[in-house]
Formats: structure tokens, sequence, C-alpha cells
């Protein structure tokens, strides 16, 4: 009788182990089943921002939008700062704004962090990385650029230089 139950024991068993595995892999992992596309509207975001005021995406309708996700101990975000600061400066006059979405940091670091850059574009902040999850950002920096119509027009994954970022922030302002 024994041995007619263990081949279903061992079915049973790596049933829990797949299942399982298939879990932990999509909570660790994501899935790109939500993670938005070239062309699609970007996740909806509700965050607090560093000028103490909660920003939606609703209050820049009609505007171009660089929404750049980053972190103060991502190396590649922190030397992308200055480009970043330099495009604003040039093209906030032109309808553009830049969103700089701050992942899980506390307000001080952030804080002491902006006044030792000179970063004076708008800075939300992500601290429970609701955001990242919308919008399936994986590697730091991801930056998002969205059109005057609210689409995504594309995505940029790691660190942009300042050609780059004039060049995408262009192509958002003249289509």
């Amino acid at each position: 009788m024994g041995k007619a139950r263990r081949p279903i024991q061992i079915v049973i068993l790596a049933l829990i182990v797949v299942l399982g595995g298939y879990a932990i892999g999509s909570v660790v992992f994501g899935s790109d089943g939500g993670k938005p596309i070239v062309g699609d509207k970007p996740p909806a975001i509700k965050l607090l921002g560093l000028d103490s005021k909660v920003h939606t995406l609703d209050e820049y309708k009609g505007k171009a939008l660089v929404i750049n996700f980053w972190a103060t101990w991502c190396t590649y975000c922190v030397k992308e700062m200055p480009a970043l600061q330099a495009q604003w400066k040039k093209w906030q006059d032109q309808g553009v704004v830049i969103l700089g979405i701050n992942t899980g940091e506390d307000e001080m670091t952030v804080q002491n962090f902006t006044k030792q850059t000179g970063a004076d574009f708008p800075i939300l902040f992500d601290t429970d990385n609701k955001a990242v999850r919308d919008y399936g950002v994986v590697p730091m920096p991801t930056t998002f650029f969205v059109d005057k119509k609210g689409k995504i027009s594309s995505i940029h994954e790691g660190e942009l230089n300042l050609e780059t970022l004039d060049e995408q922030i262009r192509q958002l302002v003249n289509p």
C-alpha cells in the first residue's frame, strides 16, 4: 500500500515545488503583464513631492513629460542628474516637465541630495515603490518620455547623457 502512494506523493510534491517557484518568481521579479510600453498611456501616479504637495499626472495634461525613476544610491542616476537639470532649465518654458521620482528614500536624504546637485525640477517620493511596480522599472535609472497627447513615446533604461536627453525632448516638443 505504501509503494502505491509513493508516485502520487512525488507528483503532488513536484506540483507544489513548481507552483511555489512560480509564485515566488512572480513576486520577486514581477511580471511584464502590466508594464507600460511605447504607445501606452503612463500609469497614474499620486505621489507626495519635495514641495510637500501631492502630484498626479493629470495636472500635467497637455505638457510633454520626462518621468525619471532614480535613487541617490544609484551611481548612474547621480551621474545623469546634471543633464536632467540642464534640460529642465532649457525646456521648461516650452511646456516640458521633468518629474524625478525617487524610489524609496527618506525626505532628508533626497533634500540634501537635491541641494547638493542644484536639482530644482519637481521631485516626487515613491516611498512604497508602487510607481516602480506600476511602471515595471527594473534597472535604475529608467526614464519615460510622454508626449503632449499623454502617450509614452519612448522608454530609456540606464543613464542618459545630455545629447540623448536633448534629442528625446526635442522629439516630444517637435514631433
